[in-house]
């Protein structure tokens, strides 16, 4: 599947967030547990990747 894989981004305060699109530019975003949480739901995770737009 590589070369065929699309990121969506939502996220309007992200520097990474393509607002035309809905896409993320990043060619690879880092996902990281949250620590604690043990709710079975997409909660569990975040993108490290983030990053503030000034």
């Amino acid at each position: 599947m590589e070369g065929n894989q699309k990121i969506s981004c939502t996220v309007g305060s992200c520097k990474y967030n393509d607002k035309s699109e809905g896409l993320c530019t990043l060619n690879e975003i880092i996902v990281t547990p949250t620590e604690g949480c043990n709710t079975k739901q997409p909660d569990e995770s975040k993108c490290s990747s983030y990053e503030y737009e000034k």
